[in-house]
């Protein structure tokens, strides 16, 4: 996967170099995630502190805890019939993600993904189940989304350089390295399970898809460890398992993707994921026009159809996934794709500010 490293995001929240008259950068992620983190969480335990998913009378026990993994702040909120079975719920999960980065982070030299990068253009790389469902899930909301996910970008964005160059490529230099994010250069072989880049210089990165797997896979973890319910938060993907007391739903509040600090609407959760991808997460700007991250595999720019995508399906992988590829399409196509997916709702901010919802959000969301 492709983490953003904590050094140069911190180091544009707090300061950057000297830049061009009319230029402005910005890397709004972490604080982002630190206010809807901290402001969800204190939600949950101020709802926690009754019995969850326990009869009336017996007593339960909420842990929340956060390390540093795949590159962002992870929060994890266990609940169980004592403490020891919460903490050991949130351990739990946590070992489970740090496996899955050790896997998939293009971070770690020795990971699966590294080594099949590394290979590219010279031999297939056998991977675990574990990888091998991440990239044919990637895959799969290529398709859905006419190619508006694209975990072979990498090369495209390296050019970008969004944070720390915040460089404009020229058109020559892009198209220099369209083939090498080419998707169907991207060979699997599920019944061997191996991984084959077919040219030299490419290289895949399912950071676009592999945090809501994450959290899905740390839920399963800390049920397996006798959690009751909780929730576990990677970056801007958050999965809920279990109900508050009373049969409530999570509670999370949606960022204004122009408004910094400001909740566009809430929406209550329950068994469910959500994710949101935005041009206002990593982004500079240079004589009014916004440079962000989230490329056009196609023109391999800035896709400029959105403001905000946010997701909600039953699984992080699915939410995660298809909110960058929505982003990309655009409101119109990306909100036709929603209606006809199961368990797939979506809220698109399109790049006027026009705020779309899909049909099972309707009665759902509140505003401010």
């Amino acid at each position: 996967m492709y983490y953003a490293q904590p050094c140069p995001i911190i180091r544009c929240l707090f300061g950057v170099g000297e830049m061009g008259r009319g230029e402005r950068v910005h890397s709004n992620l972490f604080n982002q995630l630190f206010r809807i983190q901290t402001c969800f969480l204190a939600l949950l335990c101020s709802a926690f502190a009754g019995c969850v998913g326990v009869s009336p009378g017996q007593e339960s026990a909420v842990v929340t805890r956060a390390q540093m993994q795949m590159g962002t702040v992870v929060k994890i909120t266990a609940v169980a019939r004592n403490e020891s079975i919460a903490q050991a719920a949130a351990t739990a999960g946590f070992a489970e993600i740090h496996r899955l980065e050790e896997l998939m982070s293009t971070w770690i030299p020795t990971s699966e993904l590294s080594r099949v990068n590394i290979s590219a253009g010279v031999m297939p790389v056998h991977v675990s189940p574990e990888t091998m469902t991440v990239v044919q899930s990637a895959i799969q909301v290529a398709e859905m989304t006419e190619g508006g996910l694209n975990i072979a970008i990498g090369p495209a964005v390296d050019a970008w350089n969004v944070i720390e160059g915040q460089r404009i490529p020229t058109e020559s230099e892009l198209e220099a390295l369209r083939p090498l994010v080419d998707l169907q250069a991207v060979h699997v072989d599920a019944r061997k399970r191996t991984i084959f880049l077919e040219k030299a210089g490419m290289r895949i990165d399912v950071g676009g898809i592999g945090k809501g797997y994450a959290a899905d896979q740390a839920v399963m973890a800390m049920k397996r460890a006798g959690a009751l319910a909780g929730v576990v938060a990677l970056s801007g993907d958050i999965k809920t398992f279990g109900q508050l007391p009373g049969g409530k739903k999570f509670p999370v509040g949606i960022q204004h993707p122009r408004k910094e600090g400001e909740v566009l609407a809430f929406i209550d959760l329950e068994d469910e994921a959500i994710s949101t991808a935005g041009d206002y997460e990593r982004f500079f700007e240079r004589d009014g026009v916004r440079y962000h991250h989230i490329l056009d595999p196609k023109t391999l720019q800035p896709a400029r159809r959105c403001q905000s995508v946010t997701v909600i399906a039953r699984e992080g992988i699915w939410a995660d996934g298809l909110d960058t590829g929505i982003f990309v399409m655009g409101a119109e196509v990306g909100m036709q794709l929603v209606e006809t997916l199961p368990d797939v709702e979506a809220i698109i901010v399109d790049h006027e500010g026009s705020v779309h919802v899909s049909s099972g959000l309707r009665n759902r969301i509140r505003k401010p």
